[in-house]
């Protein structure tokens, strides 16, 4: 009964604002990301590559420029609304202030709908090998259940998850936007891998917060607490997996071929196919063959023929 209460009593401020009045938009379009996903490949699989760098910078740096603005509005609103970072149930009043934070955390739900851009510059550029599960999985889950986070509680505790992934999402989009300049900037870029320990210590930030809030029985419905704590659990898994692969693992050494293994087992050095490439390497098999020839010319008693002169036609 409490569940279908809960259902009904929906935050009726952002009632008429874009996108919220029923999901359906906001399913139809992270339904369409998703189909993208899908041709997308299929379109640019005997097409060139686009470079977009222009669109890159602008793009990335237009980011940048939305994510401080959430973060702002965010954190003056919460200030002047005496928010608390431990326990902050959600004001559903027309306060101003409390307005003002449920607007931004709209903007910051729109934003994730146009990090669906992400994706779609990276098959137009035919980067697939971005394209990961975690990828698709981060941005299409995010858009689609912070719909849910503005439906209901947009305010309270949501601020202080939204306020800390805009702040990071800062520092990531100026990040990608300075390699869209190229190599010239890219070599200055050092701190990539640090992007995702912040974004993986953010998950176990969101964690041990929302645990707080459990444990002080925070007026807040406690079934989206457990519900955040297992997604950003999988989001524990996936960035460790992903830092793992990309940054502690070892690749894999080529295999020897069987034809040098088998000579270097018969004394020849393993330099032997590296020298084949600048003659160093011809010295050696020659040696051989000529040793195999000399042995051809012997007879069954073991005595070599005598070599005649050659006789004229």
């Amino acid at each position: 009964w409490s569940a279908v209460v809960w259902l009904v009593a929906y935050d009726k401020r952002v009632e008429k604002w874009p996108l919220m009045d029923n999901p359906l938009p906001t399913l139809a379009i992270s339904s369409s990301y998703l189909l993208f996903l899908w041709l997308g490949p299929k379109y640019m699989e005997n097409r060139e590559p686009f470079q977009l760098k222009k669109t890159l910078i602008f793009y990335n740096f237009s980011m940048v420029i939305f994510n401080v603005f959430i973060c702002k509005e965010l954190f003056l609103a919460a200030r002047a609304a005496g928010y608390s970072y431990i326990c902050q149930s959600v004001d559903y009043s027309d306060d101003p202030n409390e307005v003002r934070i449920a607007a931004a955390l709209w903007w910051y739900f729109v934003s994730k709908g146009v990090e669906y851009l992400d994706t779609v510059f990276f098959i137009l550029r035919k980067k697939f090998n971005q394209v990961s599960f975690l990828h698709v999985y981060h941005h299409c889950s995010m858009f689609t259940l912070w719909w849910i986070g503005i439906k209901w509680v947009a305010g309270g505790q949501s601020f202080f998850g939204a306020h800390m992934n805009a702040a990071i999402h800062v520092l990531m989009y100026l990040y990608y936007g300075l390699a869209s300049f190229g190599p010239k900037i890219q070599k200055y870029l050092w701190w990539k891998k640090y992007l995702t320990v912040i974004q993986m210590v953010q998950f176990h930030v969101t964690i041990g917060h929302t645990a707080l809030s459990l444990y002080m029985d925070c007026e807040f419905p406690h079934w989206m607490h457990y519900a955040l704590i297992c997604y950003a659990l999988t989001f524990i898994a996936l960035f460790a997996n992903f830092y793992y692969q990309t940054y502690r693992r070892t690749p894999r050494q080529p295999r020897e071929p069987k034809a040098a293994k088998a000579l270097s087992n018969n004394g020849v050095s393993n330099g032997l196919s590296k020298g084949l490439g600048n003659g160093a390497g011809v010295v050696v098999v020659g040696k051989v063959e000529a040793k195999e020839r000399s042995s051809a010319v012997e007879n069954g008693n073991g005595r070599r023929k005598r070599k005649g002169r050659a006789k004229r036609d």
